[in-house]
């Protein structure tokens, strides 16, 4: 088991850790929590090299991808970066990228059902207005869980606010700021249930941000 006491706030900067190798020949991953060896529960950051691809498997409770660089790819399309996918429980596919991409993954998370499939390149989705001068993109809501992108303006400051089933950040872009630290580019940040901060940026910042999904596994 690897970082699955959800009471611990967590940051790790993806960035400067070693790739492992998965089963598959070619496709790379950083864990950020495991469950099990190759079972359960998985939170991790996964590089496929051009040409790679996973044999055909199936996601008991489900599959969150965010294409981070690159293109993956199935039997269903082709998604570029910036791509959001959700593969329902019991959903499967044949994974493969034909020139490479690192995407950030979640397995196995799903609530049974929730049985929605999504597609969404957010590189071609229209920001609404969020609070104060920020921008929200919303990716999927069910029940309790909200996922979206929030694009932070250079300068922009938040109220101390608390997180109603916990919070998780991967940082896409620029540098996410609180009273406990900095996270660069690629950082993944996960903050129990009824943890505040007060977070900031001093340069333009786009994150990606789930609320609520944590509650369960208090």
């Amino acid at each position: 088991m690897l970082n699955m006491d959800a009471r611990k706030k967590l940051a790790i900067p993806t960035a400067p850790q070693d790739w492992q190798a998965s089963p598959a020949k070619g496709v790379w991953r950083k864990p950020l929590e495991r469950e099990g060896a190759e079972t359960g529960l998985v939170t991790s950051i996964v590089k496929y090299e051009a040409g790679s691809r996973f044999s055909e498997h199936s996601h008991p409770y489900g599959e969150e991808i965010f294409v981070l660089e690159g293109t993956f790819s199935d039997e269903n399309g082709d998604y570029p970066a910036g791509s959001y996918i959700r593969n329902p429980p019991e959903s499967k596919h044949s994974p493969f990228s034909e020139r490479g991409c690192v995407l950030f993954v979640k397995l196995n998370q799903f609530d049974k059902s929730d049985k929605a499939t999504v597609r969404i390149e957010t590189q071609t989705q229209p920001w609404l207005a969020g609070i104060g001068n920020l921008e929200v993109m919303p990716l999927h809501s069910f029940e309790v869980e909200n996922v979206a992108l929030v694009k932070w303006p250079k300068g922009e400051r938040f109220q101390l606010h608390s997180h109603f089933g916990g919070e998780e950040i991967l940082v896409l872009s620029g540098k996410f700021q609180d009273e406990y630290g900095q996270y660069p580019k690629y950082t993944w940040i996960r903050s129990p249930h009824l943890s505040q901060h007060f977070p900031f940026v001093e340069e333009d910042t786009i994150i990606y941000v789930k609320t609520g999904h944590l509650l369960s596994r208090f």
